[in-house]
């Protein structure tokens, strides 16, 4: 068993998986794809903004056929699918700049890696940009394709060629990998690369900062739930203290049931 920094932190995501060897393996499995690439850019972003919106990918790459892009995701969100479909069409729309006619000299591919909880538990989705018949066949044209990555629902029927990654960056979470489990050079490559005593005093930093980040978000949802649940029950209140008023109850009489102030009361009138 070794002491690993936990994948969820965007800083140790980025640097087992820039790691080229690393990069077109994770890449080939998950779309097929065998990359010839040099190099994995970090923080890739565009400098003309499309929708006036700065996208920013984690981890890119490009070789003379293909575009792909890696993005982790560990924040569940309500835009979490729409979010990244966005990210992908930014990488798509890019090169429109150069086109020749409507088909981009590139095949873009997004992926998004989820370490966190979905609401549809599904450990593998797809969205696919090829157009298909009125029997669902598809017709070959268009090769883009959005793909999520849920690691907490991998399980005995995910498919093996997606199993030992999802499952690698999800035991990753503890914080503990047990490096017997995974017997391919490249997740070897990714376990070694994040094991604790080699993480330096700048990804600290950055692991430290995004933590606290997160925690920053949960407490502000958890307080917005608790205001929305207050602000209800106040509405609640006052829709039975308009009720009461309508039959002809005091103010006073209802402040005492509904607990309302005589002024608060008094303001329904």
């Amino acid at each position: 068993m070794k002491e690993v920094a936990s994948l969820q932190y965007g800083v140790i995501f980025k640097k087992a998986f820039s790691q080229i060897d690393v990069f077109k393996a994770f890449v080939k499995d998950i779309t097929g794809v065998q990359l010839e690439i040099d190099k994995v850019e970090t923080e890739k972003s565009f400098t003309q903004k499309i929708g006036n919106i700065r996208v920013e990918f984690d981890l890119y790459a490009e070789d003379l056929k293909n575009r792909v892009i890696v993005e982790i995701q560990h924040q569940n969100g309500s835009d979490y699918y729409d979010r990244f479909l966005h990210y992908h069409c930014v990488a798509l729309l890019e090169q429109a700049a150069n086109y020749r006619n409507y088909r981009p000299d590139l095949t873009v591919y997004t992926i998004v890696v989820l370490t966190s909880t979905d609401k549809h538990k599904t450990d593998v989705a797809v969205i696919d940009f090829d157009p298909k018949d009125r029997y669902g066949k598809s017709l070959g044209e268009i090769k883009h394709k959005v793909i999520y990555l849920a690691v907490k629902y991998v399980d005995e029927n995910t498919p093996e060629v997606y199993r030992d990654w999802l499952s690698a960056i999800n035991e990753s979470l503890s914080e503990k990998i047990e490096e017997s489990n995974y017997q391919r050079p490249e997740l070897q490559t990714v376990i070694d690369s994040i094991a604790k005593n080699l993480v330096s005093p700048e990804e600290k930093y950055w692991m430290i900062e995004e933590y606290n980040f997160e925690e920053a978000k949960k407490k502000q949802f958890e307080e917005g739930i608790e205001l929305g649940i207050q602000q209800g029950i106040r509405k609640e209140k006052q829709a039975v203290a308009k009720g009461m008023l309508s039959e002809g109850l005091s103010v006073e009489t209802i402040a005492k049931l509904t607990l309302l102030s005589i002024e608060e009361i008094q303001s329904l009138i």
